[in-house]
């Protein structure tokens, strides 16, 4: 019995042996079997976090729509963009002589606007008294008792016919006036009085004496940067 036993226990002997010796390493294998998945992974204090929520390319949308705002405004490269708006016709004629006179250097562009503000049913001028007078006689034996002669500005000798507050409305009055037998009448739009605004481009060294200059011009307008223009995005 003894010497069966003996075997059996060299054999146990020789298998913890191995089984020793593998968990050492000695066999090929590392001691530690996360030894190799350590080595595997990244340096996490030579990680760099570039954005958070936001995508590279928005990102680099948002640097170019900045840079765009510094070239329009003149943030260091030299150059300004300077707006006045809701100028008055008289106003924005002496900001023109203004820099005329003494920044005619500057890069200046005017824009005039008017609002619309109604719509009107007329004839359109006349060209003369004589005959704005025998279309008003016209006009009575057809029936059409609310009219009158304009008689200055743009329109003179013209013979308005009704002013409204929308198209359609104005649009009513003058197919009334068709049925009648009125047919020089139509339909114009009714405009406020123009408004101007303006952009000045000048070299960012002379902006303050810009501005000095418009302050002393006109003390109630306010230059403002120029607003930046929205461009599609890609």
């Amino acid at each position: 019995m003894t010497a069966l036993l003996r075997p059996a226990v060299y054999l146990l002997l020789f298998a913890n042996l191995l089984l020793f010796a593998w968990a050492q390493g000695y066999l090929g294998k590392p001691a530690d079997p996360d030894a190799q998945r350590i080595a595997q992974q990244l340096l996490p204090e030579q990680l760099r976090v570039v954005s958070h929520g936001e995508s590279p390319r928005a990102m680099s949308r948002k640097n170019e729509a900045d840079a765009a705002i510094e070239k329009r405004n003149g943030n260091g490269n030299g150059e300004i963009c300077l707006s006045l708006t809701d100028l008055a016709n008289a106003d924005a004629d002496q900001v023109e002589r203004l820099l005329g006179e003494q920044f005619a250097a500057f890069k200046a562009t005017r824009r005039s606007t008017a609002e619309v503000t109604g719509y009107w049913v007329y004839v359109p001028p006349l060209a003369s008294k004589d005959e704005a007078s025998r279309k008003a006689a016209e006009l009575e034996q057809l029936g059409v008792q609310e009219f009158f002669v304009v008689t200055g500005g743009a329109n003179q000798l013209a013979i308005s016919l009704g002013t409204y507050r929308s198209e359609a409305a104005a649009n009513t009055r003058l197919e009334a006036l068709r049925a009648k037998g009125v047919k020089s009448a139509r339909v114009g739009e009714r405009k406020g009085k123009p408004v101007n605004t303006f952009e000045i481009r000048a070299p960012e060294a002379d902006a303050e004496a810009l501005r000095q200059a418009l302050g002393t011009l006109l003390p109630k307008a306010s230059p403002t940067a120029c607003k930046v223009k929205n461009e599609p995005t890609p």
